[in-house]
Parts: C-alpha cells; structure tokens; sequence
C-alpha cells in the first residue's frame, strides 16, 4: 500500500505550484476553453445517466420477470399443498380400508382364519398392496412437502433479491441525476452570465462522439422531444415561430445537421448564444438558446459534429433547442425545417 506520508521537500513544491496556478490568468471572453471543464463533466454525467438507467430500466424488466415467476411459485403451492391434503386423505382412507380388511391381524391369526389357501393368497396380496399404497402415498407426500419449503424459500429469496436490487439501482439512478442536475444549473448559470455581458466564453472543446455517419444529413439533436413548430403563433413571439423548438435538458450535445462552415457565434439578444451554419447550396442553420459552443466561427464541422450544448439562455422559457434553416444568416429568411429536413432523408 502506498504511503500516505508527505516527502518534506514535497510541501514547498507544491505550494510554489499552487502559487503558479492561482497567479494564471483566467480564462478570457473569446478565449477558447481547452480543458472542457463543467461542459465535458455534464457531458459525462449525461453518459453516466444513461447507463444508470438502462441498469434501472433493465433491473425493472428482470423484476416483472421474476415477479412472473414468483407468482406461478405461488400458483405451484396452492396446488401442492391441495395435492398433500389428498394424499393425507388417501392416507386415511388406505388405513381405514386396512383395518376393515383384517390388514391389521397378525400374520398366523390370517392363516388361522383362511378357509382355504387361495383365501390366504388373496388376503396376503390386498394386505401387500394396501402396505405399497401406504408406503407410496406416504413417500409422495414427503416428497411433495419438501418440494413446497424449497419452493417457498426460492420464492421468498427471489423477492428479497428483487427488492434489495431494485433499491441499489434506484439510489445510484438518483445519485447520478443529482450531479447532473447541480451541474446543468451550475453551466446554465455561467451561460447567463456571458450573455448578460455580451460576451461569449469561448469553445469548450469536447471529446466528439465517435459515431460516423454515413448518411450527409441528421437531426440536431439524438433524443428529443418536439415542442413549439415552424409558423406556431403564441404571446412569446412577435410574429409567428421561426424555426423548430426540441425539448431537451440543459447540457444536451447539439450537432449539425450536415456538414458546413460556422458563420457566426454570439452571445446576446433574444437567442441568447446562438451558433449559424452555412451549407453547401445556399442554406444556413442555426443553433440558438445554447449553455456552450465547441466551435469557433470560421471554423469547418462534418455532419453530426457537436457545435455546442443546448440551455435556456436568450428570450427562453425553458430549456431546449431553437433550430432554424434560413436562406440568408439573417434572421426571417427561413423555412420550414421539417420539411427541409424531411427532403434529405431525416424525417423527426
């Protein structure tokens, strides 16, 4: 085991490294974040998340599995235990025929009474055949007894088991969603601040998933939920819905759509931060409401590349995605992004 004693040269090294590190300057608005930070450990978070509860959800099904299988346990006993209330009844009966026969008379006191030798023969085989019954009946019925405390105490176990799973399972689940949460707020909480000074923090760079498409177009976001449409009217709109809302959580990685050239990042403004693509034939995406960007304008992305992460930030009500596919950069060019989206194959 290694100690956990400090070497004495150790502690003015690292207190001069300390002094190095708290004496570096702070990343600076426009400055790219190398490290990831926060928006990589959500990232993480999001996979640790997943796994969760695929563990929870399959812990779940394997629950209604043995929970099946404990029921037809239970049915099982309900019929054994008929069956050794028979046997004792078969068991009863067998002994009250015996007695009634003379299977009780002691073997000379038979001979005695016989009138003849096939009399004898005949009283000696029901005797003997009323004993095998006797003996079966009485070895089938052990037999089934102890086949119904093995199937009660499996039964018994097999729920314990389940229950003592199923907790684990939920605890870590909650765990897991609390970091997740505390971290989502913590990175929408800095992504606020960089559009309150109008200043983008600059891309975060992230591992990219390594996922590679073989198609030239995919949706903007890998799980989602549809929310406000293309053209929708409402009181949070000046006029109608520019683009296509996907709920999502805080921290969810966004992709572009096709493969194309970052245009624009801005921090600010209704969109809050907001990403801008530009695409072979003319046409342009953007990426608004976004926490964080991992791209820097100018920059090249392939299709499904991560350009950012989605929040709340701008003119939002809750977390999620704004897509948008325009004719121009600018605002109120657009068009109906289903339905682009839909003519090259991807169909939300």
């Amino acid at each position: 085991m290694r100690s956990r004693r400090r070497h004495p040269l150790l502690v003015p090294v690292l207190l001069c490294a300390s002094a190095v590190l708290v004496a570096q300057p702070t990343t600076a608005a426009g400055e790219a974040d190398t490290r990831g930070g926060l928006s990589a450990e959500v990232v993480r978070l999001y996979d640790e998340a997943a796994l969760a509860t695929q563990q929870y959800e399959a812990g779940r099904r394997e629950a209604d599995v043995q929970r099946g299988r404990a029921q037809r346990l239970e049915r099982l006993l309900a019929r054994e235990r008929q069956d050794i209330a028979a046997l004792h009844g078969d068991l009863g009966r067998i002994a009250r025929a015996q007695y009634r026969s003379g299977g009780g008379l002691p073997h000379t006191a038979q001979m005695l009474l016989a009138e003849s030798p096939e009399e004898l023969m005949r009283g000696q085989r029901a005797v003997w055949q009323a004993d095998l019954a006797v003996n079966n009946a009485v070895t089938k019925s052990r037999r089934a007894e102890a086949r119904l405390a093995a199937d009660e105490e499996k039964a018994a176990s097999a729920w314990q088991t389940l229950e003592r799973r199923n907790g684990e399972l939920a605890k870590i689940k909650r765990g897991i969603e609390k970091k997740l949460e505390e971290a989502q707020w913590t990175l929408q909480g800095q992504a606020d601040a960089s559009v309150a000074a109008g200043a983008c923090r600059g891309a975060v760079r992230l591992d990219q998933p390594r996922t590679r498409f073989a198609q030239p177009w995919v949706a903007p976001v890998e799980t989602y939920k549809l929310s406000s449409g293309f053209g929708s009217g409402g009181d949070r709109w000046a006029s109608r819905h520019t683009g296509q809302d996907f709920a999502v959580d805080i921290g969810t990685p966004v992709r572009s759509v096709g493969a194309g050239r970052v245009v624009k990042v801005s921090c600010g403004g209704s969109f809050g931060i907001e990403v801008v693509v530009k695409h072979a034939g003319g046409y342009y995406t953007q990426y608004a409401h976004l926490a964080a960007v991992t791209v820097e304008q100018g920059g090249r992305v392939a299709v499904g590349q991560w350009i950012g992460q989605s929040g709340t930030t701008g003119n939002s009500t809750g977390p999620h995605l704004h897509f948008e596919v325009r004719l121009t950069p600018q605002l109120g060019s657009g068009v109906d992004p289903r339905k682009w989206l839909a003519t090259r194959g991807v169909r939300l």
